[in-house]
């Protein structure tokens, strides 16, 4: 990764954003002509091989006229997300910001007119969240001598890809890094076999219209500044570079019809300790529908993730790398800031109402709930068994959980956290 002299402080911090996927896939909603087109919506045109001529009358169509920027970012907010990224182009060549490099595009090509990529910028400005940009840099199904339209260009000996990066995507990248503000990230997908030349120049030259943009690993050939792990994927294990999860909320990333197959929010919890413990940053995906809005079970369920952050951020937020243990914590998770170590607490234990953690040897100075403004102590007992060479530590708990979701034990220590490895 190239990440030296780079603003990675911001990203370092937020610990936590969100993904939208938005486009003429979600007027679909992984549906064609009465039949369901397998897999995420968003692939629908090449999945369903919908020839491109057909696909397009879908912009004619298209008019989210509920969609609010303000009322997105609100969202995001209110959920504890410190960044938002915003499909300005998917795979399919649709541009959803007003491009004068093509047509193709939601202000000249549907009824809405609009161009809510502005829009979401200047609200992302307004409220203090970092604006970010998806781009589609290899995959174009509209252009033809972009990458993956096999059934409408078939013939790949006459596609010329490095006309594509110069008519198409240079322009449209400088369109996006010149006229909306400052970027956080140019967040690019599937680089598959795209030729390293190609790569090379497009990182230079985001770089070189704006050099605190951040890129994402998926530019390829290690061109970028933080890695992106893969779809949904969570390391087990500390990663030993910047790194993030982009994660679904449900099965699609764009809006698909009868995909309710959310992710719970003790689960998604669950899943932002252990992707911050393990030193990354956790990317949540929502996929608006047609009209522009987030559905309302999605809406509801980020608000459960907001309103424990409100009481938990500190443990999220600016954290490091927890240290690894050699075995699984059934019980929860450790994230880290400083010299002091968060235990998430899952699953409560029954009698005694204790939580025994084997190979820790720092010695804890204090330890309280996280939400007890007072700071009342919890007795932490510790110990060292020369018969098995073992440090144990033992934190004694009241009967009840503070939070049914995960209640928060802040361990302060005498120094940096060390687990002893015998």
């Amino acid at each position: 990764m190239i990440n030296a002299g780079k603003n990675m402080d911001w990203w370092r911090k937020a610990r936590f954003g969100m993904f939208i996927h938005w486009g003429l896939y979600s007027l679909a909603g992984g549906w064609w002509e009465g039949r369901e087109v397998p897999f995420p919506s968003e692939w629908i045109m090449k999945n369903g091989k919908i020839p491109l001529k057909d696909y397009k009358k879908q912009a004619g169509l298209f008019n989210p006229i509920k969609f609010d920027a303000r009322e997105w970012v609100k969202i995001a907010k209110q959920t504890g997300m410190k960044y938002i990224v915003v499909t300005a182009k998917h795979h399919d060549g649709f541009a959803m910001y007003h491009t004068k490099v093509s047509p193709y595009n939601i202000a000249d090509a549907t009824p809405f007119g609009r161009d809510p990529i502005r829009e979401l910028a200047e609200a992302c400005r307004a409220e203090g969240v970092v604006f970010c940009i998806y781009y589609s840099q290899m995959q174009d199904w509209e252009h033809p001598d972009g990458a993956g339209n096999t059934w409408d260009f078939p013939d790949e000996d006459k596609k010329d890809f490095g006309r594509y990066i110069e008519e198409r995507v240079k322009p449209q990248l400088h369109e996006l890094l010149t006229n909306y503000g400052p970027v956080g990230i140019m967040w690019f997908d599937t680089p598959y076999e795209m030729p390293k030349k190609y790569c090379e120049e497009i990182a230079d030259f985001v770089r070189g219209i704006q050099p605190q943009c951040l890129i994402n690993s998926r530019i390829g050939y290690g061109l970028g500044d933080y890695r992106s792990m893969g779809d949904n994927s969570i390391p087990v294990a500390s990663y030993p570079h910047d790194w993030e999860t982009p994660m679904t909320l449900n099965d699609s990333w764009g809006f698909k019809e009868g995909d309710d197959n959310w992710k719970l929010p003790e689960t998604l919890l669950r899943m932002l300790v252990d992707i911050n413990g393990n030193g990354g940053n956790f990317l949540l995906n929502v996929g608006p529908d047609a009209l522009g809005v987030i559905p309302d079970r999605c809406v509801k369920i980020l608000k459960t993730l907001g309103d424990w952050l409100k009481v938990n951020g500190e443990s999220i937020y600016e954290t490091t790398p927890a240290p690894d243990f050699p075995y699984v914590l059934n019980w929860g998770g450790f994230t880290a800031r400083e010299n002091r170590l968060y235990m998430h607490v899952f699953q409560w234990p029954e009698s005694p109402y204790e939580i025994l953690v084997y190979t820790f040897k720092t010695k804890v100075k204090n330890a309280y709930f996280l939400s007890d403004k007072s700071k009342t102590p919890i007795k932490v007992l510790q110990t060292y068994e020369s018969g098995r060479d073992e440090y144990r530590m033992r934190v004694l708990l009241p009967e009840k959980p503070i939070d049914s979701l995960d209640t928060v034990i802040v361990l302060e220590l005498e120094g940096k956290p060390e687990i002893y490895h015998n």
